[in-house]
């Protein structure tokens, strides 16, 4: 009888293996598996370290976005489906913190009148208004007081924390809650002063002096304690007040039950701020509050003559700044890249170095140096030049010095790439044109020039937007000036970007509000010139 033998099946060489496990540990991925588990460690540690400030300020939605990203991210690296995510997703993230949520934080900004005298919240700023109207109770409660914070000690929000000189009872009092009771494992009593708090940073006596001051954060801090006593600070103790005003939150009035005299909250003829006033339209108080204004900012730049001319003045210049800037610098590298770019032309490398130069110095040296070589009585240009011109003190001339000066520091980025540009130029093409009789200047105005454009109109246009926005020429140079008597806001030199920082942060009062609706007005205005260049760019490559 024969014997029928079946062969053992083989796998094919060819079949894919059987799919690893995105955890599986072999001796080639373990190391790269630890690197994946602590990086994604010190991701969830991060956020966990991040909660309790969130949850403590009520700052809800970033926390929700906060884990949503965790859960993305463990989502990404724990599994070996997503792989293109795993290149995109750090992309998308810096992308999403560093330019879509400033843009949308500064649009929200332009909506409100957040500013000096509005950085406060409604509540926050009634508090206050009560507040300064309180007298000391008789027989009422005294508190050693110091002052602390959940967040930075420079802006808050601040709390007082309390110890009843009576009871030694430890309380901690914000504007907004009152006074709520501190559990006694929660805070370090010394000498009847608290010393240290679970979650807060103490200020010294230095740091609260300071924040203490008119317009300061510490100016009119006062504890709501019932519907007419509040905490307020005398010093270094916290004495119980009594306030005769009264907050009707639903009516959102305020009523003096000594005068019996009721304010309303209106919006003041500004436009901008509202205050508690009675019914001949006095103010109970120069406290305002941050709130949401709608589209005033932008109305108020177009409707408020005080502002539109300034602002179409400087954004005229700064149109003339960024093109006089982008133009003189490309026509002078391109001049040095053609010269130094003839074969005939001896010490190319040691002239191209020396060429350079002034793009290998850091802007802000050459910046201060050449606003020393402007000075009027003892600057190098007046020296060369045998004149007294008051290069700084004159709108006009301020302006030619901000021009020259962008020059000197441009030039040598535009010499380098029209370099780069005319030796990518295949030299096949000159020859043919010089075979049908071209002449030198006729082949680079039809070949080289409309070549030379195709390759640099993009950083052209880059530039563009780049001294559209260059503040460190404006602010380092001239810091805007020379500014006039009737407007120490707008100066003869400011470009948008530097109008914009002075709105926000001048010692004239920051507008931030006001300043983030110029900034979103400078947004757009930056986009649809880039566009437009962009588009134009388009043409050129179809028509070479």
């Amino acid at each position: 009888m024969t014997q029928i033998l079946t062969p053992t099946p083989q796998r094919r060489k060819d079949a894919s293996p059987r799919r690893r496990h995105p955890l599986a540990i072999d001796a080639r991925s373990s190391g790269g598996l630890v690197a994946k588990i602590v990086s994604l460690g010190l991701v969830l540690a991060l956020a966990v370290a991040l909660t309790p400030t969130l949850v403590a300020t009520a700052n809800w939605a970033f926390l929700i976005m906060l884990w949503a990203v965790v859960a993305v991210v463990v989502a990404v690296y724990l599994t070996g489906r997503i792989v293109p995510a795993k290149y995109l997703l750090p992309g998308v993230l810096m992308l999403v913190l560093f330019l879509i949520y400033p843009i949308i934080l500064t649009f929200q900004l332009s909506t409100t009148n957040y500013g000096d005298g509005t950085r406060s919240s409604k509540e926050a700023a009634v508090a206050r208004i009560v507040g300064t109207s309180a007298v000391q109770v008789p027989d009422g409660a005294v508190y050693s007081l110091v002052v602390g914070t959940q967040g930075a000690i420079t802006t808050g929000p601040f709390e007082m924390l309390l110890v009843d000189t009576a009871t030694e009872q430890a309380y901690v009092g914000s504007e907004e809650e009152g006074l709520t009771e501190l559990p006694a494992d929660t805070v370090t009593v010394d000498a009847g002063q608290i010393t240290a708090a679970e979650g807060y940073t103490i200020l010294t006596r230095q740091e609260q002096n300071d924040l203490s001051g008119a317009g300061q954060p510490l100016d009119g801090f006062a504890v709501p304690v019932n519907d007419d006593t509040v905490i307020k600070a005398q010093g270094f103790q916290a004495i119980e007040m009594r306030t005769p005003l009264i907050y009707d939150e639903a009516a959102d009035t305020i009523t003096n039950v000594d005068t019996g005299v009721v304010y309303t909250a209106e919006r003041a003829p500004s436009g901008d701020r509202s205050y508690f006033v009675d019914d001949a339209g006095q103010r109970l108080a120069t406290q305002s509050w941050s709130e949401n204004v709608g589209t005033f900012n932008f109305e108020r730049i177009f409707s408020d003559q005080r502002i539109t001319g300034p602002f179409l003045s400087i954004l005229g210049w700064t149109l003339v700044f960024a093109v006089g800037s982008v133009g003189s610098t490309f026509a002078l590298g391109l001049l040095l890249a053609v010269t130094l770019n003839d074969t005939r032309m001896r010490g190319q490398r040691a002239f191209r170095s020396f060429l350079i130069m002034p793009y290998a110095i850091p802007g802000f040296i050459s910046l201060m140096v050449w606003a020393g070589f402007w000075n009027r009585d003892y600057g190098l240009v007046n020296d060369m030049l045998g004149t007294g011109i008051d290069w700084f003190g004159d709108a006009t001339w301020a302006k030619v010095a901000v021009l020259l000066t962008n020059l000197w520091m441009g030039f040598p980025y535009m010499f380098l790439i029209c370099t780069g540009a005319l030796q990518s130029i295949p030299s096949d093409l000159k020859e043919a044109a010089s075979i049908d009789g071209a002449t030198g200047f006729g082949q680079f105005r039809r070949i080289v020039f409309p070549l030379l454009l195709v390759s640099t109109a993009p950083l052209l246009v880059s530039s563009f937007a780049f001294n559209f926005n260059n503040f460190n020429a404006i602010q380092l140079l001239t810091k805007g000036g020379p500014f006039s008597p009737d407007n120490p806001t707008a100066g003869g030199t400011d470009i948008l970007i530097s109008y914009t920082y002075r709105l926000a942060f001048g010692s004239g009062g920051s507008q931030i509000g006001f300043a983030s609706a110029v900034s979103v007005l400078l947004f757009v205005l930056t986009g649809v010139l880039a566009a437009i260049q962009f588009r134009g760019t388009r043409k050129l490559e179809e028509m070479n």
